[in-house]
């Protein structure tokens, strides 16, 4: 499951106060692999694919500024990376997904 965030100019920092924090420079990628997955080893390694996934398909996001937060199910830990890159692909150009990347612009 993928959902898209997309941030405006002064997100998460309206005040512009926190210089820990960083508002450019993204997409950004938030993961959630729970239990269910499987045991501490099966999750960090579908994490490790998840984000070898998404770095190579992170440059044909069409708005750069975006937050990207993954879940991980269960039957995600029989895929490659190869085939988890495609299933990001299908879910960017998802027609929710587009929209929200046109809200964004």
């Amino acid at each position: 499951m993928i959902h898209l965030a997309p941030v405006s100019a002064t997100w998460p920092d309206p005040t512009g106060l926190r210089a820990d924090v960083a508002t450019i420079g993204g997409p950004w990628l938030g993961l959630i692999v729970s239990k269910k997955v499987g045991d501490a080893v099966t999750r960090h390694r579908v994490a490790r694919r998840l984000r070898h996934a998404f770095a190579q398909v992170r440059g044909e996001l069409p708005v750069a500024e975006t937050f990207v937060v993954l879940r991980a199910y269960p039957s995600i830990a029989e895929l490659s990376t190869d085939e988890l890159a495609d299933q990001l692909r299908a879910g960017f150009a998802h027609r929710k997904a587009q929209a929200a990347f046109a809200g964004a612009r």
